[in-house]
C-alpha cells in the first residue's frame, strides 16, 4: 500500500493529473451546453466524412456521447476531462525523456495544469480538445527518434498526426512546422530514411476521407478560414499576439515557456533538438500573418513548458526559488480557475470578474456582455428550445405540418435539434455552415418561425409576421438575446429557390 503514494511522489505529473480529472469531473455540470457542444452532437448526429467547418471525429464523439447518456454534460465533457489529464501525464513524461527531475517534472505538469486555455480545453468539448495531447505526442515521438529511439516511433506519429487531424485541421501548421524545423537543422538527417514517410503514409490514410469529402464539397474549410481571417477575429500585432498567449496561459507561467524557447533554440543541452525551437517560430509567425486566433498554437506549448521545467532546474541552484516559482504558478491559477472553468454561480463569477478589474476578452468581432464567450456562449439554449417549442404546440395542426424554425446561425438551429424534443419540434435548418448543405428539408417557407429584433426586414421576404414571444437570456451573448420571436407566414420565393442565395459560411 506504501508503494503507490511513494510512486506518485516521484511522478508528479500524475498525481496532477488525477487532480486534474477530478477537477474536471466537478466543474462538467456547470452552466449549460456551450453552443459549439449542441452544433457537434446534431453533426455527429448526421455522421459523414467531413463537415464544412471541422473534421468528423468531435462530432462523432459528441453524438456518441450524448447518445450513451443524453442531457449528461458529463458524460459529454468526459473526453475532454481525460485529454487534459493526460496531457498533464505526457508534459512530465516528456520531462523525464529530457532528462528532467522531480522538481522539473512537477512544474512542467503544473503549467500545463494552470494554463486557462487547457482548463477549457478540458472542460467543453470542442475541437481544440484533442490538440495538445496530440501535438505532444508527436513531438514526444519525434524526441525519441531524434535521440536513437527506434524507427517505429514514425508510425505512432502518423497515428497521432492523423487523429489530431480529424479533431481539427490546425495540426496541419504544427507537422508542416516540425517539417520546417528539421529541414533547418542538422536533423535533417532524419528525413533520409524511409520511416518518416511511412509514419507519413499512415497519416495521409487516416485524413484520405476527409479530403475526399472537402475536395467532393468545394472545400468549404478553406472559404470558413478565408472569411474568418478577414472579417471574423480579430487582428492581432506580433506583441498583441504574443501578450495573449501569455495571457491565456496564465501570465505566471511565461517565464517557463520563454525558457524553454530559449534552451531549445540556445543551450547545448538541447542542440539536438535545435528543430522544435524553428518550428514554434515558424507556427506563431504563420499564426500572426493568418490572423489566427491566440489559441490555435496552443498545442506547442507544453513541449515548451518541459523543456523550460528541465532548464530551470539546471540553472536555478537554491530551493527556495524553486518553491517560490512553484508557489506563484499555483497562486495564479487558483486566482484565474473561475475565468476558465464555470465553477462558481454566475452572479458570484462577475462579481470576482469586477473585483479584480477584469474585463471580458474579445477575439472575434462581437459585442460582449458581463460574460467571456466561452461562458456566455453556456446561457440561452433551452430557454430558445423552449420559446419555440411553445409556438410551434400553439400554432393551428394543418400550420404545424409545414412549419420550422429558420435559425441564423448553427448554435440556434442545433439548440432546437437537441433540445427540442419534449415538444416535437422538427428538425431546425438554417443556412449557417453545415445547416446550410443540408438544405431546407422538404420546407417551402409558408410558415417559418424566426429570431429577429424588428419585423421589417422580414416583411420584405413574407407577406405577414406576428410576435410569438420574446427571447431574454441575461447571460447570454449580446447579439442572440434581446430578440423577438416570429412566426413568419407566406414566404414570397420558395424557399428551396432561395436557398443557394442564403450560404453563410464563417
Amino acid at each position: 500500500m506504501r508503494a503507490a503514494p511513494r510512486w506518485l511522489l516521484e511522478h508528479p505529473g500524475w498525481l496532477l493529473a488525477a487532480v486534474a480529472l477530478a477537477l474536471h469531473l466537478y466543474a462538467s455540470g456547470g452552466y449549460g451546453y456551450f453552443r459549439d457542444e449542441l452544433y457537434f452532437i446534431a453533426c455527429g448526429e448526421r455522421p459523414d466524412w467531413g463537415y464544412v467547418d471541422q473534421p468528423p471525429l468531435v462530432p462523432l464523439i459528441a453524438a456518441a456521447m450524448h447518445g450513451l447518456v443524453p442531457s449528461s454534460l458529463l458524460m459529454l465533457r468526459l473526453i475532454p476531462a481525460l485529454s487534459h489529464a493526460a496531457t498533464i501525464a505526457l508534459t512530465a513524461e516528456t520531462v523525464r525523456l529530457l532528462g528532467g527531475g522531480r522538481w522539473a517534472q512537477a512544474l512542467a505538469a503544473l503549467c500545463v495544469f494552470g494554463a486557462g486555455a487547457y482548463l477549457v480545453f478540458g472542460t467543453l468539448l470542442l475541437t481544440d480538445t484533442l490538440q495538445p495531447l496530440t501535438w505532444l505526442f508527436c513531438a514526444y515521438g519525434l524526441i525519441r527518434v531524434m535521440r536513437g529511439g527506434s524507427e517505429r516511433w514514425w508510425l505512432a506519429i502518423g497515428i497521432a498526426a492523423g487523429v489530431g487531424f480529424l479533431a481539427k485541421y490546425t495540426i496541419a501548421f504544427w507537422l508542416v512546422a516540425l517539417g520546417i524545423g528539421l529541414v533547418a537543422t542538422p536533423a535533417r538527417r532524419l528525413l533520409a530514411r524511409p520511416s518518416p514517410y511511412i509514419g507519413g503514409a499512415l497519416a495521409a490514410l487516416i485524413v484520405l476521407p476527409n479530403i475526399g469529402w472537402q475536395w467532393a464539397h468545394g472545400w468549404p474549410f478553406l472559404e470558413i478560414g478565408r472569411v474568418a481571417a478577414e472579417t471574423k477575429n480579430v487582428a492581432l500585432s506580433p506583441l498583441a499576439f504574443v501578450g495573449e498567449e501569455m495571457w491565456q496561459l496564465n501570465p505566471a507561467t511565461a517565464p517557463v515557456w520563454l525558457a524553454g524557447f530559449a534552451a531549445l533554440a540556445f543551450t547545448r543541452r538541447f542542440a539536438d533538438l535545435r528543430a522544435f525551437a524553428v518550428a514554434f517560430a515558424a507556427l506563431i509567425g504563420a499564426m500572426i500573418a493568418l490572423h489566427g486566433k491566440a489559441y490555435y498554437p496552443m498545442g506547442a506549448y507544453p513541449l515548451l513548458f518541459a523543456a523550460g521545467g528541465v532548464a530551470l532546474e539546471a540553472w536555478i541552484a537554491h530551493a527556495a526559488a524553486c518553491v517560490a516559482i512553484t508557489g506563484v504558478i499555483a497562486a495564479f491559477a487558483v486566482i484565474a480557475a473561475p475565468f476558465a472553468l464555470p465553477i462558481l454561480p454566475v452572479e458570484r463569477f462577475v462579481a470576482y470578474e469586477r473585483a479584480l478589474g477584469i474585463a471580458p476578452n474579445i477575439q472575434e468581432k462581437r459585442a460582449l456582455g458581463a460574460l467571456p464567450q466561452h461562458f456566455a456562449d453556456m446561457f440561452g439554449w433551452p430557454e430558445l428550445a423552449a420559446l419555440v417549442g411553445h409556438a410551434y404546440e400553439a400554432l393551428p395542426a394543418e400550420e404545424r405540418s409545414a412549419a420550422v424554425f429558420l435559425a441564423n446561425n448553427y448554435g440556434e438551429a442545433a439548440a432546437i435539434d437537441v433540445l427540442g424534443a419534449p415538444w416535437h419540434l422538427p428538425p431546425a435548418i438554417s443556412p449557417h455552415n453545415q445547416y446550410f448543405l443540408w438544405g431546407p428539408r422538404g420546407h417551402d417557407g409558408s410558415i417559418v418561425l424566426r429570431l429577429a429584433d424588428n419585423p421589417a426586414s422580414l416583411l420584405r421576404t413574407y407577406a405577414s409576421v406576428e410576435p410569438a414571444g420574446r427571447f431574454e437570456v441575461p447571460w447570454a451573448m449580446p447579439d442572440e438575446t434581446g430578440q423577438t420571436l416570429w412566426i413568419c407566414r407566406g414566404r414570397k420565393q420558395p424557399l428551396d429557390e432561395a436557398w443557394p442565395k442564403l450560404r453563410r459560411y464563417y
